[in-house]
């Protein structure tokens, strides 16, 4: 599907994680207007360095979408920048796991409040700006938010969290032409899926992702989705040419979760 990106912005939370970076690059090459908002101010700042011939349609904004206050001023930044908000794409996002039974406040507070709380006022934010461009909404879930991990509680509880929202907010948001849908990928091969291993591996991070990768169909052929294959399925979703797609979790993940 071809769209001519050009004239129309597109807003990203957790731009400087691997898959915002790889759906930015996307939609500058599509000739979009990109906002990236992150907390991480020195990976914008890298991004935007190497991207410097986007020149103009190129913004950076530092926001914790922990912050209510944030979420406001990263739309409105980006409003002040290009005129208009044609599509919003929540991709920030933490991991935690462990037992329920030793999970700790802190934990369940920032897992919570960048997954779901972010997402939420992100999009209460968007919403007026994408009402006029009858704009479309992609919050990236999980499969984890589509089906229970054990050890995972609080990661899935958030994630599921935004794959009910999205749904609801699809509910909500027709009537005034705006489209939202979830995007659940398996385990992607960013920072994340690093970081992950590294903090939960128990010293062996290559036996960690050996597990992850046991419950894939693809048997000894399983392999992490690449951030450029979400970035590639993020930026086709977004096309105003799909506008009966709404309120769908939309799977893309290996089969992971075909057989619940």
């Amino acid at each position: 599907m071809t769209v001519d990106w050009r004239g129309r912005t597109i807003l990203i939370t957790g731009g400087s994680g691997g898959m915002g970076r790889a759906t930015a690059d996307l939609f500058l090459e599509a000739g979009g207007n990109v906002a990236l908002a992150d907390i991480d101010a020195q990976r914008l700042a890298a991004y935007g360095e190497a991207n410097r011939a986007a020149g103009d349609r190129l913004l950076a904004v530092t926001a914790d979408v922990t912050r209510v206050a944030d979420c406001e001023r990263m739309v409105a930044a980006t409003l002040a920048r290009f005129g208009q908000l044609d599509v919003l794409i929540n991709a920030a996002g933490v991991w935690v796991e462990g037992p329920s039974d030793e999970a700790t406040e802190a934990e369940w507070d920032r897992t919570i409040d960048i997954n779901l709380k972010g997402t939420f006022f992100a999009c209460r934010y968007a919403i007026p700006a994408l009402e006029k461009t009858s704009g479309v909404i992609l919050n990236i879930a999980s499969d984890a938010g589509l089906l229970g991990n054990a050890g995972a509680a609080i990661y899935c509880a958030s994630k599921g969290g935004v794959v009910l929202l999205t749904k609801a907010m699809a509910r909500e948001l027709a009537p005034r032409g705006v489209r939202i849908n979830a995007i659940c990928p398996c385990d992607v091969e960013t920072p994340m899926l690093e970081f992950q291993a590294a903090t939960y591996g128990g010293g062996d991070p290559d036996g960690y992702r050996k597990r992850l990768l046991s419950i894939y169909p693809q048997g000894d052929r399983a392999r992490f989705v690449r951030p450029e294959e979400v970035a590639e399925f993020v930026f086709q979703m977004a096309s105003p040419k799909l506008a009966p797609v709404t309120g769908a979790a939309l799977s893309i993940d290996f089969g992971t979760t075909a057989g619940n």
